[in-house]
């Protein structure tokens, strides 16, 4: 049986509190907001290894799983007065600190995730890192994948034309808004706890998450179809508290550097196996899967996806693009 990851890092001697620790260990702490079980912790588990493996009984890493430390902004505060560690955090720090450079943010704009970390190595994307730092005192070291966001649909979906008169569940986030009203669909606003009641009693046609939403909500009991649009990588990202990392001797950040590599390698796997599981059970479940006309999706979005990226700062149109 695999063990927790609580039961892991004990094993390793790293998830105590550690009051009589030696004085040369470096304590970290670990914080996202996911529960235990998925790609996150796989890659917390992974990283505390690493270090143990190399450098044995030099760090005590503790895990703060499931939002124990607060939110993601929470957590950035924490990160920015030094208080908290390390962070696998979502997109939040790009909208608090330089929304004018967050172009992940919106649906369309990247099919995959090579063109995400291009972005993010581009100027747009360097100048979004730095300006984090500057505002928020973290440290950035690079995405760990997650599931794409897909849809849910009562019918089939092939094209934006499909979308006429549809009831597209979507978080209240203006910028998705938008694009998904370009499109054709009538997007609704439904709290996240009662998605499935929202289907069941016809409030919404469908929804968009990636597919772990649909599996953990039994949503083929209320939906037939999985339209699989990856409208929006949305990874994470393994950040630091510059003020914690700045105080740390080169070994050590290099030797920690390292685990993140390998622990955020790591979580992508694991995120992509557990992508597949979810899809195959679903339709086990019955769900059918349809694979639509993207590139359709993408050319009804466009204006939409034009007015955003226009207002956003110079140069990111060109580097979300590229040069289209």
């Amino acid at each position: 049986m695999r063990k927790t990851l609580l039961a892991t890092l004990a094993s390793l001697g790293l998830a105590a509190a550690a009051p009589f620790a030696l004085a040369n260990t470096i304590e970290i702490q670990v914080n996202n907001t996911m529960s235990e079980g998925g790609s996150e912790s796989a890659a917390v588990e992974r990283f505390a290894e690493y270090l143990e493996e190399q450098a044995p009984g030099r760090f005590n890493v503790r895990p703060f799983l499931a939002g124990s430390l607060g939110g993601e902004n929470a957590v950035l505060e924490l990160l920015n007065l030094g208080q908290t560690q390390l962070s696998i955090t979502g997109g939040n720090w790009r909208q608090q600190y330089a929304p004018e450079y967050d172009a992940i943010t919106v649906p369309f704009v990247f099919s995959t995730w090579e063109e995400v970390d291009a972005y993010m190595e581009s100027p747009s994307g360097q100048r979004l890192v730095e300006i984090a730092e500057e505002k928020g005192g973290i440290k950035y070291f690079g995405t760990q994948h997650r599931g794409p966001r897909h849809m849910t649909a009562n019918k089939a979906i092939h094209s934006p034309d499909d979308l006429q008169g549809f009831r597209l569940r979507l978080p209240s986030l203006p910028v998705w808004l938008e694009v998904w009203e370009e499109i054709g669909a009538q997007v609704v606003n439904v709290p996240a706890p009662e998605i499935y009641l929202a289907m069941q009693t016809g409030q919404v046609d469908g929804h968009e998450n990636s597919l772990s939403s649909p599996y953990t909500r039994r949503l083929w009991e209320v939906q037939d179809h999985i339209i699989l649009t990856s409208h929006v990588m949305f990874p994470w990202n393994w950040v630091a508290s510059k003020r914690w990392w700045d105080g740390l001797e080169a070994d050590d950040q290099a030797l920690i550097s390292e685990a993140i590599e390998v622990a955020r390698q790591h979580g992508t796997e694991r995120e992509r196996e557990l992508d597949e599981f979810y899809l195959e059970e679903l339709q086990k479940e019955g769900m059918t899967v349809i694979e639509p006309d993207v590139a359709a999706f993408r050319e009804a979005a466009m204006p939409a996806i034009e007015r955003i990226l226009d207002e956003m700062a110079d140069g990111v149109m060109d580097d979300a693009l590229g040069g289209e």
